[in-house]
């Protein structure tokens, strides 16, 4: 910055005058900025106009005037040093009772309305009340309004500093209640690193040219993002060059294409990304499972470091929290110490708003009656809507890793309420959420109570046989009823429909990593230990499989942007999670999952041995095109294997829960029909199928109808234990 000349009586009148025009041309917006400096010294005085420039520029220039006498018994009052933000110089002498003049090259400065408080002669200099700048001045024992509109601020401040204080406490409390970890559940076990390793030096050794040639590729993409974000800020511009980068939902913010700083974070992570996933993918393994593992590793990875997983590397977080003043980030505290207090001292974030919903009240609200009562389960008829009904009853088994209100949501997409409307006489069972008293209540207790559910109804509408549903974990627990009933000569069921449902468990898909020795040996250490399966263990391992969905999205959007979970009647549901008892939870592991024994070597239950060929009742089986849980390939080639004449297999569109509540108003998701059969194969049979508009529940609507018998008037459930939906389903895990 050049010096700044000498202050002079010429150089005065000349600044003031200027001063003076600005003034008279802005007459408020002079006498705002007067009333704004800081009070002179003495009352006599007349205050020091702020400076109408930037903080930093004030800071520069000012020390120059207070240091620098403006004559030789002239020295500038270190009040005004202290009004445009300088620090007070050392070697400021004892202001005196005359103003002091403005530098004439110091950056505009604002100065009172013209009159005799310009002149420099001490007799002609007029108190302050007596110009229209200094009446419109506070009194000088009043606070800078600048100060002033700063309070605000700085109670707020105060107080954010006071709950962060006493969230940090909660939190701290919190943590505390969390039990010791178990290392096995935590991540891999050291097996799968030591088979990284090996192949890693065994690509090194024999391909050392190769993995040279990769490492010099990836400097040299780094090398040019670097050169490419140092010429934009070189410009000074903010567009940065376009880039073609795939479209990825967290990079949707402006600044991460416009912005020189975050395009280079951006297009960094994904070049490490890419190097990341190009490394892996050269590793020579050993096997198809230790290369899913690895992929299944470095894909978590690689969605841990993303950039929007951090305050200082994610646009949208911190424009938030500079918009509310930092408040979106104490609130995203509270959300934070709320999780952790609800969990148990776990970190799981809330995927929905758990005040926005009521089972029974705006959840879950078909009318019905529970009509028997179990230790394991509750059954519940729904009361009819059509004065006839069909003569077969039908019972519905959902799964018992989540609550059956996933069939009942909204009025508008529960198919309870349609299946009703269609005429059936419906039953549904709803499970027990189990604690450590049901330790050993194992895979052959299911299966009774599905035989005892039958029973109840069968007696119940006085008929001999009946229709089932099994859902997920509920279809695979169905079909090993099917086929002891098959064994035994039972032939109560008539029919069976499956929905998203694994009976042969040959490829394991995603859950690769988690049904290998070291997980399932964790998981079973954990189950001694507590006596079940804990649901937010479950809960954890099914969110890792859509990380950024369920677990770095949420957790943006709830821990650094300050929001409230969404009321959404689907996450919901997805919150409210059950435990799994221990003993059944390992032979599902064990038995079906890692050995796959019920379409291998037959599974033994109840003194029998079951297979898969067992099931031979009239069967539609309903699978969901891009499920990760239940691939609908895995779902067709287990009902390839069963016995039933009568097979039909409906393909329906989107994932595991979307491709079922899938009600016909919505039009939203269609599906597949073929006539290919079950010889050739899932992929024979995809290419033989024909896609037809909106929902399956008609088509299956139909297939039920003729299998559900004659109409007759519908059965009243009456009052019966309880109403719909029941006590079971309200009751939350530990």
């Amino acid at each position: 910055m050049a010096r700044q000349p000498e202050v002079t009586d010429k150089n005065v009148a000349r600044s003031r005058a200027r001063s003076a025009t600005t003034a008279k041309g802005r007459p408020g917006e002079a006498a705002a900025e007067t009333g704004s400096a800081a009070p002179g010294p003495k009352a006599a005085e007349t205050p020091a106009p702020k400076a109408a420039v930037k903080p930093a520029t004030r800071a520069k220039a000012a020390p120059k005037v207070a240091a620098k006498p403006a004559a030789k018994t002239r020295r500038a009052p270190a009040k005004a040093a202290s009004a445009t933000g300088a620090a007070k110089p050392p070697t400021a002498a004892k202001p005196r009772t005359k103003a002091a003049a403005p530098e004439p090259d110091q950056p505009q400065v604002a100065a009172p309305e013209p009159s005799k408080a310009a002149s420099p002669k001490p007799a002609e200099t007029p108190k302050p009340a007596e110009t229209p700048a200094a009446k419109a001045a506070p009194p000088a024992d009043a606070p800078a309004p600048s100060e002033a509109a700063q309070l605000p601020l700085a109670r707020k401040m105060a107080e954010n500093i006071e709950r962060i204080e006493a969230l940090g406490h909660r939190l701290v409390t919190a943590l505390a209640d969390r039990q010791p970890s178990n290392p096995g559940v935590e991540a891999p076990g050291p097996d799968l690193y030591v088979t990284a390793t090996n192949a890693f030096l065994k690509t090194l050794a024999e391909q050392p040219g190769k993995m040279m040639g990769t490492q010099v590729s990836f400097w040299g993409e780094t090398l040019a993002n670097y050169v490419r974000a140092q010429k934009a800020l070189a410009k000074g511009t903010l567009l940065a060059p376009e880039d073609d980068a795939p479209a990825d939902k967290r990079f949707a913010h402006p600044l991460w294409q416009s912005h020189p700083f975050f395009n280079l974070i951006k297009t960094q992570y994904l070049t490490n990304a890419r190097a990341l996933r190009k490394a892996s993918d050269s590793l020579d393994l050993p096997d198809a499972v230790s290369r899913r593992r690895i992929d299944w590793l470095t894909a978590q990875i690689v969605d841990m470091m993303a950039p929007t997983n951090f305050l200082a590397t994610n646009p949208d977080a911190l424009e938030r929290a500079v918009e509310t003043e930092g408040e979106s980030l104490v609130k995203g505290l509270e959300n934070l110490v709320r999780d952790v207090e609800q969990h148990g001292g776990e970190m799981i974030v809330s995927l929905a708003d758990r005040r926005a919903f009521t089972v029974g009240d705006n959840i879950g609200t078909a009318p019905g009656t529970v009509v028997h009562r179990a230790p394991l389960f509750e059954l519940i008829q729904y009361a009819p809507t059509t004065p006839q009904a069909h003569t077969l009853p039908l019972v519905i088994f959902p799964p018992w890793i989540n609550k059956f209100y996933i069939l009942d949501l909204k009025p508008q997409n529960s198919l309870i309420r349609w299946l009703v409307e269609q005429g059936q006489t419906l039953f549904v069972v709803s499970w027990k959420n189990p604690d450590a008293s049901f330790a050993e209540t194992g895979m052959e207790d299911y299966v009774t109570a599905y035989i005892e559910a039958m029973d109840k109804i069968l007696e119940l509408t006085g008929q001999s046989r009946l229709n089932t549903v099994g859902y997920c974990i509920a279809g695979t627990t169905l079909s090993l009823t099917l086929a002891l009933l098959k064994q035994r000569g039972d032939r109560r069921v008539n029919s069976a429909t499956l929905l998203t449902t694994l009976t042969d468990f040959s490829d394991q898909g995603e859950f690769t990593s988690f049904l290998q020795n070291d997980f399932v040996d964790g998981i079973d250490a954990e189950i001694r230990r507590h006596g079940l399966l804990p649901a937010r263990l479950m809960s954890r391992t099914m969110s890792f499989l859509r990380a950024n969905d369920l677990v770095w999205g949420p957790a943006i959007r709830s821990y650094m942007m300050g929001e409230t979970p969404p009321a959404f009647d689907l996450l919901f549901w997805n919150g409210d999670a059950t435990n799994l008892p221990g003993r059944m939870a390992m032979q599902y592991l064990r038995g079906l999952c890692q050995n796959n024994d019920f379409a291998g070597e037959g599974f033994d239950l109840l003194g029998h041995r079951l297979h898969v060929s067992d099931v031979t009742v009239p069967l539609c089986a309903v699978a969901c095109e891009s499920d990760h849980i239940a691939p609908w390939k895995d779902c067709w080639r287990g009902v390839s294997q069963m016995g039933s004449t009568d097979r039909t297999f409906i393909l329906s569109q989107s994932g595991h829960v979307a491709g079922i509540v899938n009600p016909p108003t919505r039009k939203k998701y269609g599906h597949y029909l073929s006539e290919a059969g079950f010889d050739g194969g899932h992929q024979a049979w995809r290419e033989g199928a024909r896609f037809a508009e909106g929902s399956w529940w008609p088509e299956w609507g139909r297939w039920l109808a003729e299998r559900s018998g004659p109409l007759r008037e519908a059965r009243d459930p009456g009052e019966g234990l309880d109403p719909a939906p029941g006590r079971y389903v309200h009751e939350r895990a530990g």
